[in-house]
């Protein structure tokens, strides 16, 4: 005999059958319902009564039983605090059952009265279980919105009492009476948007946004807190973006997806104070970012640079006369040693300039670009009915950033002037034709902001401050903005941003180390378009042999700069010549000066660690030229662990094999090696038959000769 236990907590079904396509499979771990529950029911206890009446089964028995279950169900049912209704039905149908099983066995079940009785009381339980079925479900729905309703008006009277305080606030500090009309709580919980329509009588929200620094303070916001006020709506609106946790303290490092972007969609370049992305759209706008010397404005060029790497329609052309270090990161992981790019890699930028002939090469290349494009298209901006060229992978912008270019403009040397002359040129005629600039600076002067050409067209600008005032005047980089203080941003990479779809606000740069710029370059080097037939004709020779290797032996070479004042110590190389300080006698006499002392022991400690030291045994083979530097030898060494290491990594990557970057990855913190370090071993073992390489571009994998296919030749 079983009773109806019908599940009204609805269990997942699982355990089904694999041929579940194949037509209709018993569920075994799946609850009764109604239906199911009343003919388990009445199916039970008549098997029970017909085996307790055959085999002479004490009817109390089935009584027992009853009872016990509906005891059972009844404690189980407070238990999942279920409704009285559920409570009384279940154990009902029990005492019924076990009832009507007594009757039965006393008065035989085959019968047709027992049947009948059997049939209505498996209705009556089929249809009782039903009822009470969507009772549960009603009163389960009940309890779930009022708990909705619960949280609801906890969070409106959050927001009440926020409003309340603003508006009593706003009208303490800024003398204006607002009603609040919302206040919405930001995601990341830093603060909180409060929506408020201003009185009659002609103010505007400008009237609260010069009061930012008084209101946060009245507030007592954290540093780095502001309340700031910007247009609403309409103009009769104002909203007011209250932040209350400093996130411009903490480092954020650059996001680790590196999907693809667009120019026309919106490039990201740090996070709001809401955290929030801030978004630029550079398709027809300049950009200038300013920063004085650990601001962070240097990561903040890298920033830049990593999502126009990351855009599938933007050709990235770097100027920077200061040894073009803004560009060489985006550079050195895809060029190799002999020029070529490693492993069919592409840069990060499509070119850069580091001295002022490669520079104006560079600049009249761009000039002459954009003016063939306003020739050569003109039937597609026909066909598209525009003036703007329509920028895709096909035909890619060319975003030229040129690192302390503000100061190329205002300076007074002739050769340089004539460099300004043609940025200045470019952004006066690239905007059409899909060419546009980004220019940093050391600060926000009149001098720098003085020329109309860049207030007129770099309308998106950043200003990192880092707590310094001197030279940062932010009145003249965001005209029109109130209530903007250098003190409120004093961390490294924080600053404000302002941009025609956002007015001017505090924003954190991200971090980017070194080794995410190279593992930006490896996972964008597809992502680049190529510059366009039309365009590559009129940039000709002077862009075509932009990566030429007499052109990038700059990049390559660690050259020894000019001889110091003690040339002759440190050897005619500039390197470090120990051997040149071995038995030579003080040159003031009467003894061993502090001096020398210090450099005996700098001799000793070389020698002890690299065996450098002349003495017997010590005299090269007779087929062995002596060493014309009388310098350190390190490349003489043949005991390096990092190299050992590295071999070690490339057997044990199996027959899958592995690549540079990966094995220069696993070096990095132990010993500190480069990928190009890596490519060079790869390549010696590539050549002495130690690895074979499989495959081709970027594609390419290293398999170490043992686990390597037969036959299988290089590249």
């Amino acid at each position: 005999m079983s009773a109806p236990t019908v599940n009204l907590n609805k269990p997942k079904k699982t355990s089904r059958s694999k041929k579940a396509d194949g037509g209709p499979v018993w569920d075994w771990a799946a609850g009764h319902g109604p239906v199911t529950g009343a003919l388990s029911a009445t199916t039970g206890a008549f098997a029970v009564a017909t085996t307790g009446a055959a085999t002479g089964m004490p009817p109390a028995w089935a009584l027992a039983v009853g009872a016990a279950g509906a005891i059972g169900h009844t404690i189980t049912t407070l238990r999942d605090k279920l409704s009285a209704r559920t409570t009384c039905m279940r154990a009902a149908s029990w005492l019924l059952g076990a009832g009507w099983t007594t009757w039965a066995m006393t008065t035989g079940p085959l019968s047709w009265t027992a049947l009948g009785s059997l049939a209505t009381l498996g209705v009556g339980i089929g249809a009782s279980a039903r009822a009470t079925l969507l009772h549960e479900e009603a009163r389960e729905l009940e309890a779930l919105a009022a708990a909705e309703r619960q949280v609801a008006r906890e969070l409106s009277a959050e927001r009440r009492q926020i409003a309340a305080e603003w508006v009593e606030r706003i009208q303490r500090v800024c003398g204006v009476s607002v009603h609040v009309k919302a206040v919405e709580m930001w995601p990341t919980g830093t603060g909180f948007t409060i929506d408020a329509e201003l009185p009659t009588g002609g103010v505007t929200y400008d009237k609260i946004a010069r009061e930012s620094a008084r209101l946060s303070g009245d507030a007592k916001l954290p540093h780095g807190c502001t309340a700031s006020a910007s247009p609403g709506i309409h103009q009769g609106r104002v909203l007011i973006d209250v932040t209350t946790v400093n996130v411009l303290v903490e480092e954020r490092t650059y996001p680790t997806d590196y999907s693809p972007l667009s120019v026309m969609s919106g490039l990201p370049w740090g996070l709001r104070t809401n955290g929030e992305e801030v978004r630029v759209y550079l398709r027809e706008q300049c950009a200038l970012v300013v920063g004085p010397t650990g601001s962070g404005k240097t990561n903040m060029v890298h920033t830049i640079l990593a999502g126009f790497a990351r855009a599938t329609d933007v050709l990235t052309w770097v100027i920077d006369l200061n040894a073009g270090s803004a560009g060489l990161p985006w550079v050195g992981p895809a060029l190799a040693d002999d020029g070529s790019f490693v492993d069919g890699m592409r840069p990060g930028v499509d070119w850069l300039a580091s001295t002022h002939e490669e520079a104006v090469r560079m600049l009249d290349t761009a000039i002459a670009v954009m003016k063939e494009r306003k020739r050569a298209y003109q039937d597609l901006l026909s066909k598209a009915n525009t003036d703007l060229l329509p920028i895709s992978s096909r035909i890619p912008q060319i975003e030229l950033v040129v690192d302390e270019g503000a100061e190329i403009l205002v300076s007074n040397d002739r050769a340089t002037r004539k460099l300004a002359e043609k940025i200045l040129e470019f952004i006066r005629i690239a905007r059409a034709m899909g060419g546009r600039t980004v220019l940093t600076a050391l600060g926000a002067t009149g001098s720098v902001l003085g020329n109309l050409m860049i207030r007129r067209e770099a309308k998106v600008r950043a200003a990192l401050t880092g707590g310094e005032t001197e030279g940062m005047d932010l009145s003249k980089m965001f005209p029109g903005s109130r209530g903007l203080r250098v003190d409120q941003a004093p961390y490294k990479g924080a600053g404000f941003m302002g941009t025609p779809e956002s007015p001017a606000g505090l924003f954190k740069a991200w971090r980017i180390l070194p080794n995410q710029i190279r593992d930006i370059v490896a996972a964008t080097a597809n992502l680049h378009p190529t510059l366009d037939g039309k365009s590559a004709r009129a940039a000709g020779e002077a862009y075509a042999g932009r990566w030429d290797a007499e052109r990038t032996a700059w990049m390559r070479d660690a050259a020894p700069g000019p001889a110091s004042a003690h040339g002759d110590e440190l050897g005619r190389g500039g390197g470090l010549n120990l051997s040149a300080l071995r038995g030579e006698p003080s040159p003031r006499g009467g003894g061993e000066s502090a001096e020398d002392v210090l450099l005996r022991k700098f001799r000793e400690q070389i020698d002890a660690q690299f065996g450098t030291a002349p003495g017997r045994g010590d005299e090269p083979p007779a087929d062995q030229p002596p060493s014309s530097s009388g310098g350190l030898n390190l490349s003489a060494n043949e005991d390096n662990p990092a190299r050992d290491a590295a071999l070690a990594l490339l057997l044990a990557a199996g027959p899958e094999g592995t690549g540079a970057s990966a094995i220069a990855r696993g070096l990095a913190e132990e010993y500190g090696t480069t990928r190009q370090t890596v490519v060079g071993w790869l390549k010696s073992w590539t050549d002495d038959g130690t690895a074979v390489r499989v495959g081709t571009g970027t594609k390419a994998r290293y398999v170490h000769h043992r686990h390597a296919p037969r036959g299988d030749a290089h590249g």
